[in-house]
């Protein structure tokens, strides 16, 4: 009891201690609160007095910025009325001197008006922008003169010469003759091109047209018009200065520009050679002329794509024209058997530039070019296939009255055949045409179509054949024709789409003529050596007994005998006088004919004087009557089919 009431007093002991404690503290803090409200006081009166001050600092500092800001305006309007002085003066003197530095104080003179005119105070003013524009304006005026004559200056046509420089060594020609040059290209050369696998590394290196170093200057004046809005200008002078001497190029080089009219008046020869001319002039247009004007035409307006086609299409439009003028002129002309050839020729050499044409003439600006190549394209397939289709039928009707006396190979067999064979040296180019306007495999269309000409071609040889009055003649030009056509076939690619069964029907055809000529030539000479007729019906001295010694004789007729031999010396000298006029110009289908002749008539005669010849050598003048041996006769055989003229047939 006692120690609780000890711990109770201390607890009431601690407890006043604290709150005295507690007291001192309030006291302090009012005290301190007292102190520092005073201070806030005094710091609000402090902050009042000071005001003013800092007032007028900060509109000090303000206008210290506003000077610097208004100084480094009033520097970069000095600056720039400086720049517009430099460029004024430099704008004054021209570009002649210095392009370099003239383009420069344009695009400082272009800055110097971009900046008055942002600025409202010399937006509103005329002075200063109206000076500097009109300043711009005599700027790009003088630029256009210098793009002008610094084009002009640099546009000069090539020299032929130059372009043949260009080409493959296999396409430049012997002479400096572009005639001469066509007509040995615009053929033979363009066909070993297009069936050699190595064709496609045939390089053509364009020509250059304007100096290398010349072409940025170009550019960057043609930059500083289309800026400043003188596009059309640009596109006047570019089309201008290019155009002529593109089509001046091209009349050195020999181009003309011939209408339907004009082609239809020249002779077949001379339009022969023009066309091989045409075909290497388009050559040299589309991968030399053309390419290095499109090369020259993109460096100049680099990253101007649509005007680069719109300046190329109008410098070039001209130049094609003339080109594709005269092509369209022949594909429009008169239709004729010989014009098939340089058709196709003209056809293939539009088709191997027809990627490079689309290539170089690309974009909206260039499509009438476009389809103008693409319209001849097909015109002259067009012209090309209804030609084939007339000759096919001008050989069936040909009329010609071209005499062949000697019954020799015919003309029209002989350009009929050599047309044929032409016609293999463009089977590429035939597949295209016979899949184009009739469909199918082209080898069995060729077939079909050579074995047409060659039916046609019999047909009108069979007709020709019937002007003869001697039917052995008959058979003798049937024989050469067709003989001439089976051999030519053998030996030319004709035969593997004809066949072997067409080969040997013709050839049995030949030994068939050559049969039919042996029977109506030699049937009626042969007559008379026949012992038919000799017997006599009374003895005598003109008659040969059994005890002669000619056997098979004995009851013959000398007079008779003498007759038959007199018709047969006859009848053979009239027909080696004729036959050897005639012609088998095969040796050895000549030497053929001549050896089934003998092989028939010496025999028969050796036979008929070894039977008959005591009749008429025992009596007067024997050689009268047996003037030939059978050697002399084999010796004259060897005349036959030698195409001798009268003259030399006279004995």
């Amino acid at each position: 009891m006692g120690i609780a009431m000890v711990g109770t007093d201390l607890l009431s002991e601690k407890a006043a201690i604290m709150r005295e404690s507690l007291q001192k503290s309030q006291t302090i803090t009012d005290n301190v609160v007292t102190i520092l409200g005073s201070f806030d006081h005094r710091l609000s009166t402090l902050e009042a007095a000071m005001r003013p001050t800092q007032i007028r600092t900060h509109s000090i500092r303000q206008a210290h910025e506003n000077i610097d800001k208004t100084l480094k305006a009033a520097e970069i309007i000095l600056s720039h009325f400086d720049q517009y002085r430099q460029a004024e003066s430099k704008i004054l003197k021209g570009p002649h001197e210095d392009l370099e530095n003239y383009l420069e104080a344009i695009a400082k003179l272009r800055s110097n008006i971009q900046f008055f005119g942002s600025k409202n105070s010399f937006r509103n003013s005329d002075g200063v922008v109206s000076h500097a524009s009109s300043l711009l304006t005599k700027a790009i005026s003088k630029l256009q003169d210098e793009f002008n004559q610094l084009l002009s200056s640099y546009s000069k046509p090539v020299e032929p010469e130059r372009l043949f420089d260009c080409l493959p060594n296999s396409m430049r020609p012997s002479s400096g003759s572009p005639g001469h040059e066509g007509e040995h290209n615009g053929k033979s050369n363009h066909h070993s091109d297009s069936h050699n696998n190595n064709a496609d590394a045939v390089v053509y290196t364009p020509p250059v047209l304007i100096p290398p170093r010349i072409l940025p200057l170009l550019h960057d004046l043609a930059q500083q018009m289309i800026e400043a809005g003188h596009r059309s200008q640009l596109l006047k002078i570019y089309r201008e200065a290019r155009s002529n001497v593109l089509e001046e190029s091209l009349q050195k080089l020999g181009v003309e520009k011939l209408n339907k009219d004009d082609v239809q008046k020249l002779q077949w020869e001379i339009l022969e050679a023009k066309i091989g001319n045409w075909i290497h002039f388009m050559r040299i247009a589309v991968k030399l002329l053309f390419a290095g004007e499109r090369k020259v035409c993109d460096q100049i307006f680099e990253g101007f794509d649509s005007l680069a086609e719109q300046c190329f299409a109008e410098v070039t439009t001209n130049s094609v024209s003339m080109l594709l003028s005269f092509g369209d002129a022949i594909a429009k002309s008169k239709r004729s058997p010989e014009k098939l050839f340089v058709l196709l020729d003209m056809y293939e050499i539009m088709q191997e530039l027809h990627s490079e044409i689309d290539t170089l003439f690309k974009g909206k600006a260039c499509t009438e070019i476009r389809d103008a190549a693409t319209a001849l394209t097909k015109r002259l397939a067009q012209t090309a296939q209804e030609t084939f289709g007339d000759f096919e039928e001008a050989v069936e009707k040909d009329a010609t009255k071209t005499a062949v006396t000697d019954g020799t190979v015919h003309p029209l067999t002989s350009y009929v055949i050599n047309y044929v064979k032409f016609l293999f040296d463009y089977r590429s180019t035939l597949k295209q045409l016979f899949q184009e306007f009739e469909g199918g495999n082209d080898s069995s269309q060729l077939a079909t179509v050579t074995m047409r000409i060659m039916q046609a071609l019999q047909i009108n040889l069979d007709g020709k054949s019937k002007q003869y009055k001697d039917p052995a003649l008959t058979h003798l030009f049937l024989m050469n024709n067709i003989h001439y056509i089976v051999r030519s076939v053998r030996r030319s690619e004709a035969k593997d789409l004809l066949g072997d069964d067409w080969v040997q029907r013709h050839r049995r055809i030949v030994q068939q003529h050559a049969n039919q000529y042996k029977r109506n030539a030699w049937a009626k000479i042969l007559q008379c050596m026949s012992i038919q007729g000799l017997a006599s019906s009374g003895g005598g001295s003109n008659t040969a007994g059994g005890d002669s010694g000619t056997g098979g004789s004995s009851g013959a007729s000398r007079a008779l005998v003498k007759d038959r031999f007199k018709t047969f010396n006859i009848m053979f000298e009239e027909l080696h006088q004729k036959q050897s006029q005639w012609t088998v110009p095969d040796s050895e289908l000549r030497e053929s004919l001549r050896l089934a002749v003998a092989e028939v008539l010496l025999p028969a005669y050796r036979s008929f004087v070894k039977r008959f010849g005591p009749l008429v050598e025992s009596g007067k003048t024997p050689q009268k009557y047996i003037k030939y041996t059978a050697e002399d006769l084999d010796r004259m055989l060897g005349e036959f089919f030698e195409g001798k003229n009268m003259s030399e047939t006279k004995r």
